[in-house]
């Protein structure tokens, strides 16, 4: 699995504004929000703002409604059994979930819960985690993330098994049984 790095991302939140609760959708079966757009349940560690801003701003462009729970008023104030209820709730709610695959993320108690409630409503096709790295070391000790597709950039350099070249763009990559990956673009990823 490759990394995005943070500096690849940096570039999406200089050309935005810091994001706020109009950036952010609250997951509700009867919520007004825009039906013609995918609502991603974004799993993220807390306290990695920047990374959470940098990714929001890439999901914006790419035209997708996003969950973050503390944003979202309905949470409570402390963490409790509530708290897992309500994030169980919303990630069933959601079309899609992304997991911020940072080292802080992966050794997170709470984002690898999420990862797995996300693995029972939307594996494989509805599931995906965003690889982010800052010194592209690998995640020793976590290799059961190379089970679950995962969101990748592409240069242009890349080929196909026919040996055709890959357009440039960001892909979700899904790993097959036998090695191989299944490459959609995101765009048509976020579509189905």
């Amino acid at each position: 699995m490759s990394f995005i790095t943070e500096s690849q991302l940096a570039s999406y939140r200089s050309r935005t504004k810091m994001f706020s609760k109009s950036d952010i959708v609250v997951l509700n079966e009867s919520s007004s929000h825009d039906k013609t757009k995918p609502m991603v349940f974004l799993s993220h560690k807390h306290g990695e703002i920047e990374i959470l801003q940098d990714v929001i701003a890439f999901l914006n462009e790419e035209g997708v409604e996003i969950y973050v729970d503390w944003m979202d008023e309905e949470m409570p104030a402390y963490t409790n059994a509530k708290t897992a209820l309500r994030l169980k709730e919303k990630i069933k709610i959601s079309n899609k979930f992304i997991l911020l695959a940072t080292p802080n993320a992966i050794s997170s108690k709470w984002c690898n819960w999420e990862l797995g409630i996300g693995d029972v409503e939307k594996y494989i096709e509805n599931i995906a985690l965003f690889p982010i790295n800052r010194t592209y070391q690998s995640f020793s000790g976590a290799e059961y993330l190379k089970i679950y597709p995962y969101i990748d950039y592409e240069n242009g350099n890349g080929r196909y098994i026919n040996n055709t070249y890959i357009s440039k763009g960001y892909y979700v990559k899904i790993p097959l049984e036998n090695g191989n990956t299944r490459l959609i673009t995101l765009k048509e990823w976020f579509r189905r």
